[in-house]
């Protein structure tokens, strides 16, 4: 009898490890198609000349965090996000099919594009939190200076499409992603977190 309870046991423990562990997955499956769809649709922003070209402008910086905690800030893992192209003329509510934000990641003299990020001002007419693909966007928050003046509060998703992530499609850091080497390495601290709606 106790031999049964105690298999049981070690088999559920089991399933749960599986479970946490397809959890990202499972988050992600609903809309494979359409970050597929997206993925491709961004392949030419391999690259980044082309990116700038259409108005994708970088931030200069590769972003990485210690894992430091801090009340009342962003918690980020520890591991990079990497060098951001922002693109100001997108604007409005967040489009699945158009990031305003590119993220490369410095390998070598090379820029390889890892992920992409919408980026969402908080403004006095934010009635709700954003979200797409059923993923809450992070914030409200500060910018993240210097790169983005700290009064430029806002909300942000990210979506390694082209590295894997460990942590998950919509984390914000990535510990396979490096800024090590890179002239502009930046280790930011955590944004402050801001009220919302």
């Amino acid at each position: 009898m106790r031999k049964s309870v105690r298999g049981t046991f070690v088999a559920a423990l089991g399933l749960a490890f599986i479970g946490a562990a397809l959890g990202p997955i499972a988050a992600e499956e609903p809309y494979k198609a359409q970050l597929d769809t997206l993925r491709k649709s961004l392949e030419k922003y391999q690259d980044y000349k082309v990116a700038v070209r259409d108005r994708y402008l970088s931030t200069v910086g590769c972003v990485h965090y210690s894992g430091e905690k801090i009340p009342h800030h962003m918690e980020y893992a520890k591991g990079a996000m990497g060098v951001h192209f922002v693109n100001l003329t997108v604007r409005g509510a967040p489009d699945p099919m158009k990031p305003n934000v590119l993220i490369y990641e410095p390998v070598g003299k090379e820029l390889k594009l890892v992920a992409v990020e919408w980026l969402v001002p908080l403004t006095a007419d934010t009635t709700q939190h954003p979200s797409l693909f059923d993923q809450p966007f992070m914030g409200p928050m500060e910018g993240h200076e210097p790169l983005i003046p700290k009064e430029f509060v806002h909300y942000d998703l990210h979506a390694w499409l082209f590295k894997d992530n460990p942590l998950g499609m919509f984390a914000p850091t990535n510990p396979n992603v490096s800024c090590e080497g890179y002239d502009f390495s930046l280790l930011e601290t955590p944004t402050m977190m801001m009220p919302g709606p």
